[in-house]
C-alpha cells in the first residue's frame, strides 16, 4: 500500500506558498488553483467553481457541519515579493475537498490518491492487521531499523488500550487526554510532552518517531502500568484517571532513575534516533 500522498508544496514545477498556523501547514488556495487548472485568474476560477458546487460553498463559508467537521479557509499573511500579504489558505484536509472540486486532469492524481487512501482505510476497518503492516512499511521507507519499529509498534497497541480505557473511565475531549498523557510523562521522564519535544528540537513532528528504544520502552512501561491502575481502582472521570496517570508513571520513572543509577547513563536525549540510525548506515556504506 502506498499512503504518501501527493506534494503539495511545489506542484509541476509550480510553487505554492505556505505558512504554519494552529500547528500545521495552510496552504495559498490561488497556488493550488493557478497549479491544477493554469489559470490565468485563480481568484475568478474560485469564484466559478463554488457556484456550480453548492456543497463546497458550504464548507469555504461555514466549515462542515457533519460528524467530522472541516475549518473554513482562513486569511493569513503570507510573504510575497511585495512584503507581507492577507490571503485565503486552507489546511490539507480543506486542499483536498478543494481539489476534488476542480475538473482539471491535473487535479486526477489527488482524487486517485484520495480514492485509493479511502479504498485502504475501508479494508483496514474489515482486517485491523493491514493497519500494522502499513505502520511497518511506512516506518520502514523513512529508515527506522526493524527493532526500533518493534518497539515502536508495541507502543502504539499500548497506547491504544490506555485510550480504550480512558474513554471507558470517562475521558471524552482531547484537552483530557493530552493532560493525562502530560502526567504520565512528567512522572516517568520528568517532562511532559511539549517540554521534551523542545529538548529534541521539534515542532510539529511526532514526539515518539524520534525516540530511541529506551526512550519508547519507558514510555509503553509508564501507559501500561497506567491501564492496569486504572482497571485495578475503577477509576472514573478526569481526577481519578489523573491520579491513576500520575502513580503510572511514577512506576516507569522509579525504574528509569534506578537503570540510569546501574548504568551511569540518562535515558532523556535530545539526539534524534532516525538520525542517529542513518549515520550508522552512512558509516557501514
Amino acid at each position: 500500500m502506498n499512503n504518501t500522498p501527493p506534494k503539495i508544496a511545489i506542484f509541476r514545477q509550480k510553487e505554492i506558498r505556505r505558512v504554519i498556523y494552529g500547528g500545521e501547514w495552510w496552504f495559498v488556495i490561488n497556488d493550488v488553483i493557478a497549479a491544477l487548472t493554469d489559470s490565468a485568474d485563480p481568484a475568478q476560477y474560485l469564484k466559478r467553481l463554488r457556484y456550480r458546487d453548492e456543497e463546497l460553498n458550504k464548507v469555504f463559508t461555514s466549515g462542515d457541519k457533519g460528524v467530522v467537521q472541516i475549518v473554513p479557509p482562513l486569511q493569513l499573511e503570507v510573504e510575497t515579493k511585495g512584503g507581507p500579504q492577507k490571503m485565503y489558505c486552507w489546511h490539507t484536509e480543506g486542499i483536498f475537498r478543494l481539489v476534488q472540486s476542480i475538473p482539471s486532469p491535473k487535479a486526477e492524481p489527488f482524487k486517485r490518491w484520495l480514492a485509493r487512501v479511502g479504498f485502504e482505510r475501508i479494508q483496514e476497518i474489515e482486517n485491523p492487521e493491514l493497519i500494522l503492516r502499513r505502520h511497518r512499511l511506512t516506518y520502514k521507507m523513512k529508515g527506522y531499523d526493524d527493532d526500533w519499529i518493534d518497539r515502536r509498534i508495541r507502543g502504539i497497541n499500548t497506547r491504544n488500550e490506555l485510550t480504550d480505557e480512558w474513554d471507558r473511565r470517562g475521558i471524552e475531549t482531547e484537552v483530557e487526554y493530552q493532560i493525562l498523557t502530560a502526567e504520565i510523562s512528567r512522572a516517568t521522564f520528568g517532562l511532559t510532552p511539549a517540554e521534551y519535544k523542545k529538548l529534541k528540537g521539534l515542532e510539529r513532528e511526532n514526539l515518539r518517531d524520534h525516540m530511541d528504544i529506551m526512550e519508547l520502552l519507558f514510555t509503553e512501561l509508564g501507559e501500561a502500568a497506567t491501564t492496569r491502575i486504572a482497571q485495578a481502582d475503577d477509576v472514573q472521570g478526569l481526577p481519578e484517571n489523573q491520579n491513576a496517570a500520575r502513580r503510572g508513571g511514577a512506576v516507569a520513572g522509579t525504574a528509569r532513575q534506578q537503570l540510569e543509577k546501574e548504568t551511569g547513563r540518562k535515558i532523556v536525549s535530545k539526539k534524534n534516533y532516525l538520525k542517529k540510525s542513518q549515520s550508522r548506515k552512512e558509516i557501514k556504506s
